[in-house]
């Protein structure tokens, strides 16, 4: 049987792992963030930031990519980042329909959409704890 414990080297390389793919994901919002504004303004694009829809694909890949690129630096293999990539945009991709449907908010899009991706990036982690 498997145990989940910090005291485990195991454990403490996936948990570190994780805090860098998060680490790297808000530099990839902080720095991309303005510079894709930038240039949808250049482009008379910038309405495309005010739809929420567009908004949290967008974003999704603003963290993605530092994300990838921190991964393939710490040798993770392209199919563990493109495995890992994909569950940081199902989640939005999902809450789309509801959001459309106008049962939920861009707020709770938003919200539940970053909660999801992170739960998912953790169960990810998890299954491939060895791999670290």
């Amino acid at each position: 049987m498997t145990t989940l414990s910090l005291r485990s080297a195991t454990t403490r390389r996936a948990v570190l792992h994780y805090v860098e793919m998060w680490i790297a994901m808000g530099l990839g919002m902080a720095v991309l963030g303005p510079l894709v504004r930038l240039g949808f303004d250049a482009a008379g694009w910038s309405a495309v930031l005010d739809r929420t829809d567009w908004r949290a694909m967008i974003m999704a890949t603003e963290m993605a990519l530092p994300m990838a690129a921190w991964m393939r630096v710490r040798r993770h293999g392209w199919g563990s980042v493109a495995e890992m990539t994909a569950w940081m945009y199902v989640p939005f991709a999902v809450l789309l329909v509801p959001y459309w449907a106008g049962v939920i908010s861009g707020g709770a899009l938003m919200g539940i959409g970053h909660g999801l991706m992170g739960l998912a990036m953790a169960v990810v982690v998890y299954r491939h704890r060895h791999d670290h």
